[in-house]
């Protein structure tokens, strides 16, 4: 026929062809195919003229190079007199890099096209793994999840990863999987199904590169990892909470009487952090994680914006800050990162309307004191205001000492003890040390060897109170010669 025709070839036996594939392909005369290496191409008629493409995949440097040279090449022969046969793997609209392509220039360039559908490789392995796709399963390209930093789908579904079609593609899917799955988890290997040749290797996750049956037709099939793994489900859960049915304290909380529950979670994850306790972390952060859902749904609920919105915005704007990851500007060190970092947000301002707004104006107004200060200096550092050395920082608080030592009244000393902590976190930031968080290890340190006082008073029979300040300051020095975590226990000197 004039134009194209688009043929698919099924997944591997010749059986399989659809009746209207044979009928089409007995009365061609000539078929160019995406590539030779299927086992339904022995099967075809005998006086058939055969092409193929795969001499196109040694041309080219990517994969997209390629389809793109088989489409231009496909979309000139359909416009000779007679047109083209061209047949590819499985069904043409089914895991087909070439054919949505080609049938989007083919109207554009108002070229006839017809297509004649075949058995995808999907039926053949649903069967050969005894599975039901319906009504959740999601469907991956092995080439683009190996490039991937994590996997792009939730992993409380099943996922079915097509062209495993070598052990290096296997390793590296592997890696990414790993980010999120277990190296014992099960997983499937399902080889040339719909051929004779058709085999399922059951593995654990580690295995899949060490199969030596992985070749062109190989697909790996990823059970669920289990319930309550994915993102989507949490928010299931916090919706549930909001639903007129759900739970009536969520459903009465606003923005504002969540605030202190935003503020208490993010202050628990960081004393886990301090703790360094990753099991109390995890747990932390699942909390800390809460409150940023329940605030992202009921701005849904109030008409304002969605988490998917929350989420692109975020990536976008990381992005966009990342030009040396995401783009290709060249920078080479952490100073270059923050001098960017602040030409783009001054950038951001501009074009959204807020003009020359101060590089001061993001600091958030309710952060802890100490990390505001820290904060503002870091900024006006990256514009270029700050001590050329160390030495002018140190100089400049041993000035707000003898300042404060002079102060007459009440309100000078609070303003002189303002400069000299302010002083303090600048020195802070130039020893590169996080000044909210070496005032909160103090304080920590500070309640454990306090407690441990305590603690020999009870041991003693007597009351605190009852001990003389010198007797106290006995311990506190005995304390200070141990480690926090065995001021309680078998004590070692540090």
């Amino acid at each position: 026929m004039p134009g194209i025709l688009l043929l698919g070839l099924g997944p591997g036996d010749p059986a399989k062809l659809t009746r209207e594939a044979w009928e089409v392909l007995s009365s061609a005369d000539e078929i160019w195919l995406r590539t030779a290496h299927h086992p339904a191409v022995k099967g075809l008629p005998g006086h058939l003229q055969i092409h193929s493409f795969d001499s196109f995949y040694e041309q080219g440097e990517t994969f997209e190079e390629v389809y793109q040279a088989i489409v231009e090449h496909v979309l000139t022969l359909g416009q000779r007199p007679q047109g083209v046969l061209y047949a590819v793997p499985g069904d043409p609209f089914v895991a087909e890099a070439t054919t949505t392509e080609l049938a989007l220039r083919a109207r554009e360039q108002r070229i006839p096209l017809r297509v004649v559908h075949g058995l995808s490789f999907l039926e053949p392995v649903f069967s050969a793994l005894g599975v039901d796709p319906y009504p959740r399963l999601f469907l991956m390209d092995a080439i683009e999840l190996s490039q991937r930093q994590v996997p792009a789908f939730p992993p409380d579904v099943p996922v079915l990863i097509a062209q495993i079609y070598s052990r290096l593609v296997a390793a590296e899917v592997k890696m990414t999987l790993n980010t999120v799955y277990p190296d014992e988890h099960p997983v499937y290997l399902v080889h040339a199904a719909g051929s004779p040749e058709e085999h399922t290797e059951a593995l654990h996750l580690y295995e899949i590169d060490r199969s030596t049956r992985i070749g062109t037709m190989t697909a790996l099939y990823v059970p669920p990892l289990g319930e309550y793994t994915s993102f989507e489900a949490f928010q299931e859960i916090v919706a549930r909470l909001r639903a007129p049915d759900g739970c009536p304290w969520d459903r009465e909380q606003t923005h504002r009487s969540l605030r202190s529950h935003l503020l208490e979670e993010a202050y628990e994850a960081l004393d886990a952090i301090d703790a360094e306790e990753p099991a109390k972390l995890q747990e932390e952060l699942g909390d800390l994680l809460l409150q940023i859902v329940l605030h992202a749904q009921i701005a849904f609920e109030e008409g304002d914006f969605t988490m998917a919105n929350v989420l692109e915005q975020v990536s976008r704007k990381i992005i966009r800050r990342h030009p040396h990851v995401f783009g290709d500007a060249e920078i080479r060190d952490v100073q270059g990162v923050l001098k960017n970092w602040e030409k783009l947000k001054q950038a951001e301002r501009t074009e959204s309307g807020q003009g020359e707004r101060s590089a001061l104006d993001g600091v958030p107004l309710s952060l802890p004191s100490l990390l505001q200060a820290q904060e503002y200096q870091e900024r006006a550092a990256r514009l270029g205001f700050d001590w050329p050395e160390v030495q002018g920082v140190l100089e400049k608080v041993v000035e707000e000492v003898r300042e404060i030592q002079h102060v007459q009244n009440d309100e000078d000393f609070a303003n002189e003890l303002g400069d000299l902590l302010f002083s303090l976190v600048n020195l802070a930031r130039w020893r590169k040390v996080n000044a909210e968080f070496a005032l909160r290890a103090a304080n920590q340190r500070f309640r454990e060897r306090f407690a441990y006082i305590e603690a020999v008073a009870r041991g003693q029979g007597r009351k605190l109170s009852e001990m003389t300040l010198e007797e106290m300051d006995q311990l506190w020095e005995e304390a200070k010669r141990y480690k926090p975590s065995t001021l309680f226990g078998n004590r070692q000197p540090d």
